[in-house]
C-alpha cells in the first residue's frame, strides 16, 4: 500500500494500514489452515489456526480504530484520508466474515460432516486464499503499475466467480447430505458456506474499489 504513495509522504497511517492489509489475508490463510486440519481430523490443529485467527482479527479490530483516529488528525490529503477509510473498513469486513466461518469450522469438528464436503470446504478456502493474495497485489500496484492493478481487480472477478460455483455445489451437497445430519449441524455447515460466500464477495467488493481509484488517480 505504501507503494500507492510514493509521491505522498510515508506516515504512520499508511504503515498502519499496510498492517492491516497484510494481516487481513493472514486470516484467510488461516482459515484455509484450519478447514484442511479439519478434513484430516487433525482437531487441535484445526482449533489452533481459529485461536490464531482469532488473536489476527483482534489487532485488525484495533489498528481499524488507530488508523481512524489518524486519519481524524488529518496529515494527509482529504481524498487520500478518504480512500484509505474505505479500504480500512473492507478489509475489516472481509476479517470478521473469516473468523464467523472458522467459528463454524471448530463447532463442526466433532459433529458429522461427510469428507466430501470437508472436501469441498477446502477448495473453497483455496479459493478465497488465492483471491484475498491476488487483491493485495492490485492494492500495491495502484501507485506503480495502474493497468497492471485493474487486471489483477479484474483476475479477482473470476475468482470470485469459481467460489461462486463452489458455492452453489456445497449448497447441492448439503441438500443431499442433510438428511445424515442433525438440524443443528446442518445449520453450522450452512453458516460455513454462506460465510466463504462473504469473504469471496468482500474481497471482490474491494477490487471493485481498486477499480475506482485505478481510473481516479490515472492523472495524479
Amino acid at each position: 500500500m505504501e507503494k500507492w504513495f510514493t509521491k505522498r509522504r510515508k506516515s504512520k497511517v499508511l504503515e498502519m494500514a499496510d498492517r492491516q492489509m497484510t494481516l487481513a489475508i493472514d486470516t484467510v490463510i488461516e482459515l484455509e489452515k484450519s478447514i484442511n486440519a479439519a478434513l484430516n481430523g487433525r482437531k487441535e490443529e484445526a482449533k489452533a489456526s481459529f485461536e490464531k485467527l482469532s488473536s489476527i482479527e483482534h489487532e485488525i479490530d484495533e489498528l481499524r480504530r488507530t488508523v481512524f483516529e489518524e486519519l481524524t488528525r488529518g496529515s494527509l490529503p482529504s481524498k487520500d484520508r478518504e480512500d484509505i477509510m474505505h479500504l480500512v473498513k473492507r478489509l475489516d469486513q472481509m476479517a470478521d466474515h473469516v473468523k464467523d466461518a472458522a467459528r463454524a469450522v471448530v463447532l463442526l469438528l466433532d459433529a458429522k460432516v461427510e469428507g466430501e464436503m470437508w472436501e469441498q470446504f477446502a477448495e473453497t478456502a483455496k479459493d478465497l486464499v488465492c483471491c484475498a493474495t491476488t487483491l493485495r497485489e492490485a492494492i500495491e500496484k495502484l501507485g506503480t503499475n495502474p493497468a497492471e492493478a485493474m487486471e489483477l481487480a479484474r483476475k479477482i472477478d473470476n475468482i470470485e466467480g469459481k467460489v461462486d460455483e463452489k458455492y452453489l455445489k456445497s449448497k447441492e451437497l448439503l441438500l443431499e447430505r442433510s438428511d445424515n445430519m442433525n438440524a443443528a449441524t446442518v445449520l453450522l455447515v450452512k453458516d460455513l458456506i454462506e460465510e466463504m460466500e462473504h469473504v469471496a464477495d468482500s474481497c471482490d467488493d474491494t477490487a471493485d474499489y481498486v477499480r475506482i481509484l485505478t481510473v481516479a488517480r490515472e492523472t495524479v
